[in-house]
């Protein structure tokens, strides 16, 4: 199985724990709140959006990274398109974390 897949799995079953939110007000609101452990945004998100969740992430010490596509991000949610993930729980967001760095790595 490809990181990838693992990826859009553990999502999965972080959102059916409970331990998602999506959108944009609503991430930086937990961001804001400091309950955002772990933040992705899509590859394909628009620049101004972006920007903006980066730098919130960056003033508040949140990690984030920017992987998938809005379209693959969204259906690993059972949702329509997402731009801006936030995972809330520790475990979840260490594991996925872990598995982004190691899909990132070449």
């Amino acid at each position: 199985m490809s990181k990838t897949t693992d990826l859009i799995g553990l999502l999965g079953l972080a959102m059916r724990a409970r331990a998602v939110v999506s959108g944009d007000d609503v991430c930086m609101r937990h961001i804001r709140d400091n309950t955002a452990r772990y933040v992705l945004l899509a590859e394909d998100a628009g620049a101004n959006g972006a920007k903006k969740i980066k730098d919130k992430c960056t003033f508040y010490g949140i990690p984030f990274a920017t992987v998938l596509t809005r379209d693959v991000l969204g259906r690993a949610l059972g949702k329509e398109e997402r731009t801006v993930v936030a995972i809330t729980d520790e475990k979840f967001s260490k594991t996925i974390k872990e598995l982004v760095e190691k899909s990132l790595e070449v």
